[in-house]
């Protein structure tokens, strides 16, 4: 698959330093006075593809875009197509109420954050090429704008994100301890009362003995269950 080519003529110096297939990473070709600014659209949010937008400087001044005439309007549209996708972005990330939306903005982000990072860096270097023309330097300012914008949302995004992660671990933290404390008292309960339970188990059996004539036996079992109760405790209790 060739690259798409365009009906201007192009210096053969800049012809030479094209690809045969894509034009390559957004970037500047300056030869013979002829400015070549390669950039490309927002990242598709699916398949993360770009298209490229190829923009000629002439050495008149007048700039092109794929060929055409008016290539200032195009190059103006380009960069509010990102400082859009920022907004909603934005928006998305200020309305997320979950760390699943939170991964989803992030996801969206990264490729865009990338995308205009290089776009702002090769607008910077159209204007270090050519120092006198104000328009570049509009748009490179605008362009550091939203290079910037991008960068401080996804490190909102994330600090969001490790928070919730945080908050959920810390919730989750105290739930089992909550837990291992209720499970405790239950085995408090259950230390307190298995003797008593054990020695009425035994005394409720009907059998013959003769003990039950003597009541202070009664007393003395109840002491004895109550007393390895606590010393059940204890033992269940120390560290």
């Amino acid at each position: 698959m060739r690259r798409k080519t365009f009906t201007w003529q192009l210096p053969a110096t800049i012809e030479a330093r094209l690809g045969e297939k894509t034009y390559g990473r957004q970037r500047t070709i300056f030869e013979e006075d002829h400015l070549l600014i390669i950039l490309h659209t927002p990242p598709d949010p699916e398949t993360h593809q770009r298209d490229a937008w190829v923009f000629l400087r002439k050495p008149d001044g007048s700039l092109m875009w794929n060929g055409q005439e008016n290539g200032e309007e195009k190059l103006k549209r380009l960069l509010k197509n990102y400082a859009e996708l920022y907004e909603r972005l934005d928006d998305a990330e200020e309305a997320a109420r979950s760390a699943a939306d939170l991964l989803e903005v992030l996801e969206a982000l990264g490729p865009l954050n990338r995308a205009s990072t290089n776009l702002a860096n090769t607008l910077q270097s159209a204007r270090d090429l050519i120092k006198e023309d104000a328009f570049l330097i509009a748009v490179r300012d605008e362009a550091y704008e939203v290079s910037r914008n991008f960068d401080l949302l996804l490190s909102d995004a994330q600090l969001a994100l490790e928070y919730r992660t945080a908050k959920s671990a810390e919730e989750q933290h105290a739930k089992a301890d909550e837990m291992a404390r209720a499970q405790h008292k239950l085995n408090l309960i259950a230390a307190a009362t298995f003797p008593l339970m054990a020695v009425a188990a035994l005394f409720g059996m009907n059998l013959v003995h003769g003990l039950e004539r003597t009541p202070g036996i009664f007393w003395l079992a109840l002491m004895i269950a109550v007393a390895v109760g606590a010393g059940t405790i204890h033992w269940v209790t120390r560290r």
